[in-house]
């Protein structure tokens, strides 16, 4: 019920009036934003490349419905991609782009402006030396995603792919992409979904979770283990097992127990911490309430000791 709640008011303008309004909430959301301009987000990565992990960076925004907002959204990955030239941390830093903030929202041909506007980024990325992945959002997008997507790859086949596990279509996309050179990164999902398309209750998302892993484990792909389970970490590396540590890699959200990042960077393991950073956090924040009640908890103390 408070999942669902949470998620119910990320979606809400009146909700987002409140928290953004609300004096308290910055220390809060600095646990899990790195900052709100492209400077703090060089200073974050630096800071986490410098004791051996990995980074991928998301200029927060979406849902836009003006192309004017996805082109200075591309403006500002571009941005981003020749700060991390600059400061020569292209080679353990990488991006991760919402379609729908750079277009695939808009009601006239947004998946066509998506599309070129994904591709302007993967060409920016390719000229610096790093790469790009795709972010995967509620499941009405899935299916355009996964489109743009086979349509990048044509050119830039390093970009990567986001998978949801609690989608019950999940395990059969995990089949059509644990190809050769195929990254994807495979999470929980964090969106309020249906029914119908999703599994409801958390053993059954864990069940898939485990069952995609095996297929992409079990492929040619990067498979990229997005997860803060350490019941499925463990798992995640148990399957791992037979392959070598550079094939695979592990993802943890910025702010979400750092010191278990380093650990599995200092066993040897690839850790990329997926640092996002820009004025529009109030979505982002929202979902990682609802990820974990630890979250909300940590919120409401941080309230309290702040008041």
């Amino acid at each position: 019920m408070l999942r669902s709640s949470l998620l119910l008011a990320s979606r809400s303008a009146g909700a987002r009036k409140l928290v953004e309004s609300t004096p308290l909430t910055r220390p809060v959301v600095e646990r899990f934003v790195a900052g709100a301009d492209v400077s703090s987000a060089i200073r974050a990565t630096a800071e986490v490349l410098g004791d051996g992990r990995l980074v991928t960076l998301d200029h927060l925004g979406e849902d836009t419905v003006e192309e004017s907002q996805a082109n200075d959204t591309v403006e500002a990955y571009l941005t981003l991609l020749a700060q991390l030239e600059s400061y020569g941390l292209t080679n353990g830093a990488e991006v991760s782009v919402k379609l729908s903030a750079v277009g695939q929202s808009l009601p006239v041909d947004g998946e066509k402006i998506a599309l070129e506007n994904a591709r302007r980024i993967c060409a920016a990325a390719a000229v610096v030396g790093t790469t790009v992945t795709l972010d995967m959002e509620d499941h009405t997008t899935t299916d355009s995603t996964l489109s743009i997507l086979r349509e990048l790859r044509v050119d830039f086949p390093w970009v990567g792919a986001v998978l949801q596990a609690y989608l019950k279509r999940t395990e059969q996309d995990c089949r059509d992409l644990a190809y050769s050179g195929s990254r994807v990164r495979l999470c929980k999902g964090a969106y309020q979904e249906p029914a119908s398309v999703s599994y409801q209750d958390k053993h059954d998302v864990d069940l898939s979770y485990v069952r995609c892993l095996k297929v992409l484990m079990e492929g040619e792909g990067y498979p990229m283990v997005a997860s803060h389970d350490p019941r499925l970490i463990a798992i995640a590396a148990d399957l791992a097992s037979a392959r070598s540590k550079d094939t695979y890699e592990f993802q943890m959200l910025y702010g979400i127990r750092p010191e278990e990042q380093r650990r599995i960077a200092a066993e040897g393991n690839r850790m990329r911490v997926y640092v996002p950073y820009g004025d529009e956090w109030y979505g982002y924040f929202m979902r990682r309430l609802a990820e974990r009640p630890a979250n909300v908890a940590f919120f409401m103390r941080s309230l309290l000791t702040t008041s």
